[in-house]
């Protein structure tokens, strides 16, 4: 399974891309308004620095301004892939772009029907949103299967791409279902470290070692 990161911070992103944790990076417009930054700077800066996709969304809401902003964003580096909304519109978009060599994230999912039409417009990733679907009271986690599913049975090329990540568990159940990748703000990532009892072996370790009264360096 691939790691996205979610988030349009440079320094999260590149100390997990040293790591051998970035597989690609998603941004959106809450995130580069968090950042602060430029959007073509910003996005151009992160896709130097990965090798993955790095998803860039588009802000029209009409097919024809998607596509022009989409090839707009798509400028900016080979590894960009112009994510656009689950709408009509930008289903057309999608189709458009993905006709012209352009990867496609189509974002916004939340339905198997989405994710079949987004497979069919040649999207390159759907991103279904696992933790608003919690929010109401659905588990995001049977989207998730069932779009797994329904590719498999057809062969859809488009990958899975699951999103609204807010938990290591998500992540964790995610891998068992068969997304073909998770995009996770950078602090869901690196809390995967995490386990009590991990921290106790260490105490106890470091405890004994204390009592030999022994030096490495």
């Amino acid at each position: 399974m691939k790691f996205f990161v979610d988030t349009a911070e440079v320094d999260a992103i590149a100390e997990l891309n040293d790591l051998g944790m970035a597989d690609g990076v998603t941004t959106n417009p809450s995130l580069i308004m968090k950042s602060g930054r430029d959007i073509v700077e910003v996005t151009k800066e992160i896709a130097e620095m990965i090798d993955g996709p790095v998803s860039a969304e588009v802000v029209a809401l009409k097919a024809d301004a998607m596509i022009e902003e989409g090839r707009k964003l798509a400028k900016i580096a080979d590894n960009i892939a112009v994510k656009v909304p689950l709408t009509w519109d930008g289903l057309k978009a999608c189709k458009v772009l993905s006709s012209a060599g352009n990867m496609v994230n189509v974002t916004l999912c939340f339905s198997v029907n989405q994710a079949i039409l987004a497979a069919k417009a040649g999207a390159s990733f759907i991103s279904p949103f696992i933790g608003r679907l919690d929010d109401i009271n659905l588990d995001g986690m049977d989207l998730i299967a069932d779009i797994r599913e329904v590719y498999d049975n057809y062969g859809f090329e488009t990958e899975i791409l699951a999103a609204s990540i807010r938990s290591v568990n998500h992540i964790a159940d995610c891998a068992r279902i068969g997304a073909d990748v998770i995009t996770s703000p950078p602090n869901v990532i690196k809390a995967m470290v995490k386990h009590p009892l991990t921290d106790n072996g260490l105490a106890a370790f470091m405890a004994d070692w204390e009592k030999t009264g022994q030096n490495i360096l």
